[in-house]
């Protein structure tokens, strides 16, 4: 069974850093596209940001220069660095995996704060 574990979240003030971790499991298909996306409420679900296999990345606007995504291939492990918080960037985080170009997997979510 795949599982998407996601670490990392929680509570931080205006202008902190945090870094989320995804790590994925189970999977007996190769893993490709990596990335995060995040929800706030009465909000849709939107891009954070993504990573290919070969390390091609991209961010939603909000985040560009702020937010950068990374991972290592041999832990299936995603990561998202995250500086210079705003309390728009408060929303519920979630990790989501493709393997075998056709299979889509989303974690559980973890929440992230940002408030003084």
């Amino acid at each position: 069974q795949v599982q998407l574990v996601e670490s990392g979240g929680g509570l931080v003030q205006p202008g902190g850093s945090l870094r989320l971790s995804c790590a994925a499991s189970g999977s007996r298909f190769s893993i490709n596209d990596m990335g995060w996306y995040r929800q706030a409420p009465g909000k849709e679900r939107e891009l954070v940001a993504t990573i290919s296999t070969s390390g091609t990345t991209d961010y939603g606007d909000s985040v560009k220069g702020r937010f950068t995504i990374s991972r290592d291939n041999a832990k299936n492990t995603v990561y998202l660095q995250m500086n210079s918080l705003k309390p728009d960037d408060t929303a519920v985080y979630y990790c989501r995996a493709i393997m075998a170009r056709q299979y889509l997997y989303w974690g559980q979510g973890t929440q992230v704060t940002v408030s003084s």
